[in-house]
């Protein structure tokens, strides 16, 4: 058996009456353990090695904590410790290798690890994911498996009670698991645990963001980030603008924002855009977009689908308002433009 593993999390699991997860809490997730931590691990519980998910009760914990706080690892010790107090079942989770998830618990521990911000977007194997998921009813009385929602509601109502239902997805609110330091969030329910969102990031309340996706740094977010998009330090969203999703694959275009970019309110992007790259507002660009290329002297320097320019920097996009024309502006001259897209 290997000495070292991907990540763990010890945490707070909820599952329906089958048995199946439909969520666990990680409080504190670890990424890339130290040795000693791997070997308490190890020595302490019965893992058997690879990717596992085990559930621990007070002996494994009395176990588990001492190993740890030998190890040296006490914030790990002292989680062990406390949640021999649980009600709920309580979840160890290790992934000895970053591969995809086999079960909910397991992609709720890289969700949450995204969320925490110790892996980026697309920096950890989600493949296959969202058909581990069960649709859930997050409600006041915590997650129920939506199948068991009519009896669960019924049996409130005959005891005077009512069960509110916030939403029915396969994703919940980031911030009922994690709240990263340094954010604002407007609309929390506009936010998918797996989001990452950088230190000074704030989500106005129409502003959304996905799992797998979101901000590098300090941005600010009125419009929509969606799944597998990043956007880079110092980058705006506007009010009703779009990123198109790298969900539904179809292309091989990465959706990603640099590092000081604008996309204006209700405009959107299909292509990738570089750093200090303005779409002005309105705007939609897909990647088949007809764009007519301008160089510092607003004089034409070639016509391209937009997909041509994804990823360049220094772009402002923009529609002649004359014409119609969806015009690309930079500041190279059209030697260093044309040479710029020929090396593309």
């Amino acid at each position: 058996m290997a000495n070292h593993i991907f990540s763990f999390g010890l945490g707070i699991g909820t599952q329906n009456k089958e048995g199946e997860w439909l969520e666990v809490f990680y409080p504190t997730p670890v990424i890339n353990p130290e040795t000693d931590t791997f070997n308490a691990l190890n020595e302490s519980t019965n893992y058997k090695g690879g990717n596992e998910t085990l559930i621990l009760d007070e002996s494994d914990l009395n176990r588990l904590h001492m190993a740890l706080l030998k190890a040296g690892n006490i914030q790990q010790a002292e989680l062990a410790s406390r949640l021999k107090a649980s009600t709920q079942p309580v979840v160890l989770c290790v992934l000895a290798e970053d591969s995809a998830p086999t079960n909910p618990a397991d992609a709720y521990l890289k969700l949450q690890l995204i969320s925490h911000r110790l892996v980026k977007p697309h920096g950890t194997d989600l493949s296959g994911m969202f058909g581990l998921l069960i649709n859930t009813a997050w409600t006041s009385e915590g997650p129920i498996d939506v199948r068991e929602l009519a009896d669960r509601q019924l049996n409130a109502r005959m005891d005077g009670k009512t069960i509110e239902v916030f939403s029915v997805d396969k994703f919940p609110k980031m911030v009922n698991f994690v709240v990263p330091t340094g954010i604002r969030v407007g609309d929390a329910a506009r936010i998918r645990l797996g989001a990452h969102l950088g230190e000074g990031t704030t989500v106005m309340h129409e502003g959304f963001v996905n799992f797998n996706a979101g901000t590098l740094g300090t941005s600010m977010v009125e419009g929509r980030i969606s799944a597998g998009v990043v956007v880079g330090n110092g980058s705006d969203l506007g009010g009703g603008c779009s990123t198109m999703g790298t969900l539904s694959g179809g292309g091989n275009i990465v959706i990603a924002v640099g590092n000081e970019c604008l996309i204006g309110a209700n405009a959107g992007i299909g292509i990738g855009i570089g750093d200090r790259c303005t779409v002005e507002s309105g705007l939609y660009i897909t990647a088949g977009s007809k764009v007519t290329v301008l160089d510092e002297n607003n004089e034409v320097v070639t016509v391209v689908k937009a997909r041509e320019l994804s990823g360049q920097s220094d772009l402002l996009f923009r529609r002649n308002s004359a014409t119609g024309t969806i015009e690309c502006k930079t500041n190279k001259s059209a030697i260093a433009l044309n040479s710029a897209l020929h090396a593309n």
